[in-house]
């Protein structure tokens, strides 16, 4: 079987994405409840959070893809990167995913560099701040510096919430 039921009650088939399965209910439930860093940190911090601190660094006409740049982590999970490397068909379902996704919401299929250079501000940010500077280089982030403004991270039902109202704000239409 290849496929899940998501939040809202639709079937995910990831042999055959159907667009209507991804809507704005089951992104901000599965989001809300992803811990970044594969739950690795001190304390439970969202994927929800991280996507909506990451629509605010962006211009304003950016934000609607700074909001769903992770969205297929709520239906794929947030692989950490080095084990992502090791798992050539997950990057090939979760590239599907994401082209599905963005197709529907309407934002670039390659992400924008300024959205791209905000996950990074908020990686440096989320390293500050979760402890995970353990002294040795991060190649992507030389140069990137985190945020003043220090992560105060939230339940995932606070996280969804918060999704959802940055949803209803930037979303275009």
């Amino acid at each position: 079987m290849t496929r899940i039921a998501t939040f809202s009650g639709k079937y995910l088939d990831y042999t055959a994405p159907d667009p209507h399965v991804f809507d704005k209910d089951s992104i901000a439930q599965g989001l809300s409840h992803e811990c970044r860093f594969n739950g690795q940190i001190p304390q439970f911090y969202s994927v929800a959070q991280h996507s909506v601190l990451t629509s605010y660094l962006v211009p304003p006409h950016l934000a609607w893809e700074a909001l769903l740049h992770d969205a297929t982590e709520a239906f794929c999970k947030d692989i950490p990167a080095p084990l992502k490397l090791l798992l050539p068909d997950y990057k090939r379902v979760e590239a599907r995913l994401d082209k599905v996704i963005r197709l529907k919401y309407c934002i670039p299929l390659v992400m924008s560099p300024e959205v791209k250079k905000a996950d990074l501000i908020m990686l440096a940010t989320e390293r500050r701040d979760f402890e995970l500077y353990d002294g040795t280089e991060w190649p992507v982030l030389v140069g990137i510096e985190p945020c003043a403004q220090p992560i105060c991270p939230l339940n995932p039902a606070q996280a969804r919430a918060q999704f959802l109202k940055r949803w209803e704000e930037v979303q275009p239409y």
